[in-house]
């Protein structure tokens, strides 16, 4: 049986999700902002338009502490962590961004929270971008609705006068210039965790992709550098260099299997399922194994969780069982974590290859 071992308990929704407060200036464990108080923008709030108040700002440096460093001395795998989100909005949003990106940066406040009703319902994930180096005379405004189900991928880009366009806009690809080939979104989201910033934004810059964007939370912070390949969906954690092994497989239409997390959009348990049998199979093509069917053995929620999982080979069915149990240590998964909580491992095994 395969060992999958770290893959954590929760993974990124498809809206930016709540996060834990964390010190802003004035406030207890953060410096004070200039002049002894909280400096603030034109309607009385924090102003996040401005990189010393932005909040969860990343001080310092990939230190010992850090979940990033931790997770990769443990040896935590991120197999089975790919989001289940399958449509994304990309929103071009220079400047930095707070620890909720979309409502904290210098996108319009009053749109934002209109995109944001309107992604939760219609299940749309949306993710601000910038490209790397975070100049403010690079941004044209643009924003993308990427599709990432099988037999649907694509992604158009377009561009908008105004924030406000996007509340009305078509998410379906029926407006917008088609790309012609992968887009990588790094992880660079300091404001969410300091590892995205401080291994995501190097790895952004040098990486030798023709389309490359930093982003806002992927999730899984302490897999960075964490990169999602559109339009397919492919979520990659640590990786590592100039990511030019993770480039030059895709540009071949076949996934970076060492640093894998999974598809978005496919159950875990499918997700652990495809990386063993593509490792065992030596199926690296991005359409191959694809689920289906995805049987559960046990209730949800068990102490220990077992599917079968049937994924389509080139021959025939590829059957596996799967199984999910809690880490036997709990730690800390992210750097702002304030507690410590048991991640998950991963346990395959290949049934038949019919």
């Amino acid at each position: 049986m395969t060992e999958l071992a770290g893959s954590p308990v929760d993974t990124a929704g498809p809206v930016p999700v709540p996060d834990e407060p964390v010190p802003v200036a004035d406030e207890p464990g953060a410096p004070p902002a200039r002049g002894g108080r909280r400096e603030r923008d034109a309607a009385g709030g924090p102003d996040f338009c401005r990189s010393e108040q932005a909040p969860g700002r990343p001080i310092g440096r990939l230190a010992d502490d850090r979940c990033s460093v931790l997770a990769l001395a443990r040896g935590d795998s991120g197999v089975a962590t790919a989001s289940p989100a399958q449509r994304w909005l990309l929103v071009e949003q220079p400047g930095p961004w707070g620890v909720d990106a979309l409502r904290q940066s210098r996108f319009d406040p009053a749109v934002a929270e209109l995109v944001a009703q309107r992604a939760r319902a219609e299940n749309v994930r949306v993710l601000l971008v910038r490209r790397p180096g975070d100049r403010l005379v690079d941004s044209r405004r643009r924003w993308a609705y990427v599709d990432g189900r099988p037999g649907h991928e694509g992604l158009w880009w377009s561009v908008r006068g105004t924030d406000a366009e996007l509340v009305d806009a078509p998410w379906d690809g029926s407006v917008g210039e088609p790309t012609g080939g992968p887009t990588y979104l790094v992880c660079a989201h300091g404001g969410h965790d300091a590892c995205c910033a401080l291994r995501g934004r190097p790895l952004a810059r040098v990486m030798p992709g023709a389309d490359v964007w930093e982003c806002s939370h992927l999730g899984g912070c302490r897999f960075a550098s964490n990169v999602l390949v559109l339009p397919h969906g492919f979520y990659y954690g640590q990786v590592p260099g100039d990511g030019a092994d993770l480039v030059a497989a895709h540009a071949g239409g076949r996934v970076a299997l060492p640093w894998l997390r999974g598809r978005a959009g496919l159950a875990p348990a499918a997700q652990a399922a495809q990386h063993t049998a593509r490792e065992e199979l030596a199926l690296l093509g991005v359409d191959d194994l694809p689920p289906r069917a995805v049987r559960r053995l046990t209730p949800a929620g068990a102490e220990v969780e077992r599917w079968v999982v049937t994924l389509a080979g080139p021959d025939g069915d590829v059957v596996a069982e799967v199984e999910s149990r809690p880490a036997p240590e709990a730690t800390r998964l992210t750097c702002r974590a304030r507690h410590e909580a048991h991640s998950r491992t991963w346990h395959v095994r290949l049934l038949s290859v019919v």
